[in-house]
């Protein structure tokens, strides 16, 4: 009988789980993961779950019978420490070792970091002690306009606590959504009553607050980083594995070991759509990621080429994006930017390349269907729901 491990107990390696007996695989299924949660989904613990707002039951993947049920041995709070390639096992940092058939890194990311005391937010732990911090604290200083760095913002504005953002950037979601629609964000903020401080960067965080790179200081009673994440690939690099961004693959997200394969943040796959490599840490990346891998290790063929996709949900606005702006040479809109009630599409070469829809709802199935058809269109048309 077949054993298939699965290192990383988040979203994407318990997708690929189910996957597998879903798709007829009886063999032995092992989920290992080094936190000691079941595994659940991120996004909540910046959203609802940090405002109160959603019960905790609601965040994880699988009820919790569902692991036995469907034959899954789940090993939590257990780090994996070494993949052995040649003898098909995985080392475990309680001593023991786990053989394998064929192999799946999950393992996600983890928080980039900065000197000092600061709060990050990851993990459930995470956002369960920033909502106790957020009772006690009446100002809270932001490192980082970053998708986390902003839902964080509008969850301590809406505790009611004083909020300063700091970013180097010269705007909010600068790289992400580029200078015109990261100040759409920027100019949401600041009427909500956020101080931004944009074009500086925070050295160190201190004891009562931050250090910036021009040498001020500023102080708050909880300071939150939120500057982007660091894909988890040392147990990849350290097995031989290809590794650059992310733990590299081809479109089926097969590494460069025939039986092990890589999903969700920790991989840095080529994307057929794109031509090229293409890592995503977004949500739908793990939810799509995980069955895409899971379905390649049962030799079925697969091509994941699915077009990124994140949302957000900050104060009234509520948002969907897709696609990539990487090399975009024009902005579109259509409806009305100011009250927030519109779709953006990015353009290069006069073909959407991607698109973000605020508040405005059920079209994302037309906006990836542009971005896939690579279809040139006429700008007024698309502005006016033509196109």
């Amino acid at each position: 009988m077949a054993t298939y491990v699965i290192v990383g107990a988040g979203l994407a390696g318990a997708k690929a789980a189910q996957t597998l007996r879903e798709e007829g695989f009886d063999g032995e299924i092992v989920l290992i993961g080094a936190e000691t949660e079941r595994p659940y989904e991120r996004p909540p613990l910046s959203k609802d779950y940090l405002q109160g707002k959603s019960e905790r039951e609601k965040i994880f993947v699988h009820a919790p019978e569902w692991y036995p049920d469907n034959g899954v041995d789940l090993r939590l709070g257990i780090p994996v420490t070494r993949i052995e390639l040649d003898h098909h096992v995985v080392r475990l940092g309680n001593g023991s070792r786990q053989p394998y058939d064929k192999l799946l890194i999950a393992t996600g990311a983890t928080p980039r970091r900065l000197p000092g005391p600061g709060h990050y937010l990851r993990t459930v732990d995470d956002s369960e002690t920033l909502k106790e911090r957020f009772e006690q604290a009446e100002s809270v200083l932001i490192v980082g306009a970053s998708w986390i760095g902003l839902e964080t913002a509008a969850a301590a504005r809406a505790a009611g606590r004083a909020v300063t953002v700091v970013e180097p950037e010269p705007t909010a979601l600068n790289r992400a959504l580029g200078p015109e629609l990261g100040d759409v964000f920027a100019r949401m903020h600041a009427r909500k009553g956020v101080d931004l401080r944009f074009g500086t960067a925070a050295a160190e965080i201190t004891d009562t607050g931050v250090r910036l790179s021009s040498g001020e200081r500023l102080t708050a009673d909880l300071v939150v980083v939120g500057i982007g994440a660091v894909p988890e690939v040392g147990l990849a690099r350290d097995a031989g594995l290809e590794v650059e961004q992310g733990v590299l693959t081809d479109a089926a997200l097969r590494t460069s070991h025939p039986d092990v394969f890589a999903a969700g943040d920790v991989a840095e796959p080529f994307h057929p759509l794109y031509g090229r490599r293409l890592r995503v840490e977004h949500w739908a990346n793990a939810l799509h990621g995980g069955p895409a891998a899971a379905r390649s290790m049962l030799g079925q063929e697969v091509a994941y080429d699915a077009i990124p996709y994140f949302y957000t949900d900050q104060y009234e606005l509520g948002m969907e994006f897709s696609g990539d702006i990487e090399g975009y040479d024009e902005i579109v809109y259509r409806g009305d930017v100011e009250s927030l009630e519109f779709v953006a599409y990015w353009l290069r070469d006069s073909r959407v390349i991607a698109g973000m829809n605020v508040n405005v709802w059920d079209v994302v199935e037309e906006i990836q269907e542009l971005i896939r058809s690579r279809t040139i269109v006429n700008p007024k048309e698309l502005a006016t729901g033509q196109s």
